[in-house]
């Protein structure tokens, strides 16, 4: 096991100075017109993909990081570029994690590389969970997966909303129930090849925030993919779903598994947009007068300042233990990587609002970033688990109890 340090090393420094420098670059001149267009920066993705930073081994040496904290410090400074081209950027890692977190060695050399392309020819990936009827309550997906002995293949049927990169992604990672008798126990992943005929998206939908990051609804309409497509194979799952229908712990199920490895990376994603929030309203608040001084010398102002720098810091030590714990194998008895994502969301919200606040009425024009950091930043409350069921997790993981 890794020991943890406060003091980043020299490789952890070089990254998040590289990464830094992409995002003042490269991420920030194009923020706004991203934003304003709602379109995917394909510009920006070709441009990291050819120095590196979009692509399976960019990841991939991020998460080797022993001490877990590279992935955390890549996302951080990319988020602060701008949250919505970062998550353009990120979004395929989520379909990644996916793969990483169900899949066996195989699938993963065969199927990650497929979701990122190649430095000239960069892809998408998405990951596909969350339902019209279902998005918090795993348990309730619909999506129906049936094997066919016939064919060794996999029927895939159902509706997924909220998709990142859906419809425009060469891979889809799709969780579906395999089994409705056993609820979320039931479910599985798996991987849905480019150009799969079944595979549909009616176009992307028009958001608050993270505009410039493509979502979509997938439709699945008898979509057939071979068995090497089932993530873990399906002796694994056979034997997943007889422990489950005895009654034993089965280890979890395909969603929940991917949340639970990438909560305190969407932890990083807030704490870059809160920073960056914080960063703006301090240097205007130093240049801005009123009243004959600046007004950072307003005691209230100043304290806003004080408690914004607290609170990101403390969010970014949650994250970051949660991220060591993770890549350790260290358990989350106290439900903290849920407690990293729930921290940092909320105060990614509190802190974006309290720039405009410091801005005062040019803080709510599109002169200024940090109206769009405010938007961008609610969304960290809601995806990949609401606050509600953050502190849900938590709840159960110090009680002991199954809280409802």
């Amino acid at each position: 096991m890794s020991v943890f340090s406060l003091e980043l090393n020299e490789d952890q420094r070089d990254l998040r100075d590289w990464v830094h420098g992409f995002a003042a670059d490269v991420i920030r001149p194009a923020a706004s017109e991203w934003d304003e267009r709602e379109e995917t920066p394909w510009p920006v993705i070709q441009e990291a993909a050819k120095i590196g930073l979009y692509g399976f081994e960019a990841l991939a040496t991020w998460f080797a990081d022993p001490v877990g904290l590279s992935l955390p410090i890549a996302v951080e400074e990319l988020f602060w570029g701008d949250a919505g081209i970062a998550l353009a950027l990120m979004g395929t890692g989520l379909a990644a994690a996916g793969i990483f977190a169900s899949g066996e060695p195989e699938q993963l050399a065969e199927w990650v590389p497929e979701c990122f392309g190649t430095p000239d020819e960069p892809k998408l990936a998405a990951f596909c969970a969350s339902e019209p009827q279902a998005g918090s309550d795993v348990a309730g997906y619909r999506t129906r997966a049936v094997y066919s002995r016939a064919t060794d293949e996999w029927v895939l049927n159902g509706q997924k909303a909220w998709a990142t990169n859906g419809g425009i992604a060469n891979v889809h990672v799709v969780t579906a129930v395999v089994d409705p008798a056993l609820g979320a126990r039931g479910q599985a992943a798996f991987v849905v090849p480019p150009g799969t005929p079944g595979l549909s998206s009616p176009g992307k939908i028009k958001k608050h925030g993270m505009r410039a990051s493509h979502t979509a609804d997938v439709f699945l309409d008898d979509v057939r993919v071979p068995g090497r497509c089932l993530l873990g194979g399906r002796e694994r799952l056979e034997k997943r779903l007889a422990r489950a229908r005895e009654g034993v712990s089965a280890g979890g199920q395909a969603a929940m598994a991917t949340f639970e490895t990438t909560r305190p990376t969407v932890g990083a994603m807030a704490v870059g947009v809160a920073r960056a929030a914080y960063e703006y309203a301090l240097a205007y608040a130093k240049d801005r007068e009123a009243f004959g001084r600046k007004i950072i010398e307003n005691q209230s102002i100043a304290f806003d300042l004080a408690n914004m720098r607290m609170e990101i810091d403390a969010a970014r030590l949650l994250v970051w233990r949660a991220a060591w714990m993770g890549r350790n194998n260290v358990p989350f008895t106290a439900g903290e990587g849920s407690m990293s994502k729930l921290k940092a969301g909320e105060v990614s919200v509190w802190a974006t609002e309290r720039a405009i606040h410091i801005l005062g009425g040019a803080g709510y024009t599109r002169e200024h970033p940090v109206e769009r950091m405010h938007r961008d930043a609610k969304i960290f409350t809601i995806f990949e688990g609401t606050s509600e069921i953050q502190r849900l997790v938590v709840a159960r993981a110090i009680s002991g109890m199954h809280i409802k």
